[in-house]
């Protein structure tokens, strides 16, 4: 972000306006905690914020601090609407295109507001008046930790925001592991805690609240776990019937993808989703080193995301959409071979 684009924000945000926050459909812990935490921070300036998601989220993120103030505008369509059509500023979090944002796409492009994009993936539209995007970055909720330290506003982090801001960077990061933790990260991580964000908690709240048929949902995909050798890769399928079988939830599936990355010798992991309720097959991809899934999904699942953390789609059935993922893997063994990690 230029330093004129901050100047012009700081002015707006000089007095008291009708504020809109918005994350991406199926919003996940980063897209929650960093929608929260500028919420909470907004508010010591009274401004009137309203967080609106596109639709549910998982239940193990229904306790963060200020979630119940959260309208999903699938379900409270006409209450959103309302709120986005008088809304002076909307900031659009966690994501860089509209279509991200499912049905509320066309109520956004259409509003007069001033939009104020922040967001770490790769190749932004260029829709918002003032855009802080930074691929660097390991999640949205550490640029809501630097969009707040360039107010120098750092003291107004009460243990609210730093819950927040922590649950983003701990599950975008997968729990600090991924290459995109920094030593910034970590000290940014230290100031949270200093500030109030229990660390054991939050990870008991996202991690160690599974459901007995979360559990053997799991199982399931595990014993679905194929392993392709040759291409360094792994992939899970799960089929709608196996999903009814256990009772499927929002969220039972997340993070079961990196039980086949964390495969010694795996490089290349995905899960192959079936829902039937959107006719599609959604996809998970991961990857170690330099392999970029990023890429990977864009050039063959109309996906996207990071270098290593990635999804798309594909409108096949789900073995069609294995047997094309397979085969697709040739053209990438020497990419795969040269990755850093063995």
């Amino acid at each position: 972000m230029s330093t004129d684009d901050f100047l012009a924000i700081k002015a707006l945000l000089n007095s008291p306006k009708n504020i809109v926050i918005v994350c991406h459909k199926n919003p996940d812990g980063d897209a929650i905690g960093s929608s929260l935490a500028l919420y909470h921070y907004l508010m010591h300036y009274q401004h009137n914020v309203q967080v609106i998601t596109p639709n549910i989220y998982p239940d193990f993120l229904k306790w963060a601090p200020g979630e119940a103030h959260i309208l999903k505008y699938d379900t409270q369509t006409a209450e959103s609407t309302a709120i986005i059509e008088a809304a002076d500023i909307i900031f659009t979090l966690d994501f860089n295109a509209y279509h991200r944002t499912g049905q509320m796409a066309d109520i956004l492009e259409r509003s007069e507001a001033i939009k104020i994009l922040i967001d770490h993936h790769q190749d932004p539209d260029d829709y918002a008046t003032y855009t802080y995007s930074d691929v660097s970055v390991c999640s949205t909720c550490q640029m809501i930790y630097h969009f707040i330290d360039m107010f120098k506003d750092t003291v107004l982090i009460n243990a609210d925001i730093a819950t927040c801001i922590y649950l983003g960077i701990m599950t975008d990061t997968g729990s600090f592991r991924f290459r995109s933790t920094t030593s910034t990260t970590h000290r940014i991580i230290a100031n949270l805690i200093d500030k109030g964000a229990e660390n054991d908690k939050i990870h008991n709240n996202v991690y160690d609240a599974n459901s007995y048929n979360r559990l053997l949902l799991l199982g399931q995909a595990l014993s679905n776990l194929q392993i392709l050798p040759t291409y360094k890769t792994a992939y899970i399928t799960l089929t709608n019937a196996e999903k009814k079988r256990f009772d499927f939830k929002k969220g039972d599936t997340e993070g079961v993808v990196n039980y086949a990355l964390s495969l010694k010798g795996i490089i290349f992991a995905a899960i192959f989703i079936e829902d039937t309720e959107q006719s599609i097959i959604k996809i998970s991809f991961r990857s170690k080193g330099k392999f970029s899934v990023n890429q990977f999904a864009r050039n063959h699942f109309n996906g996207g995301g990071h270098d290593n953390a990635a999804g798309g789609k594909s409108e096949l059935s789900i073995a069609k959409t294995v047997t094309k993922f397979s085969t697709l893997l040739p053209a990438y063994k020497k990419e795969l071979e040269l990755s850093y990690e063995s």
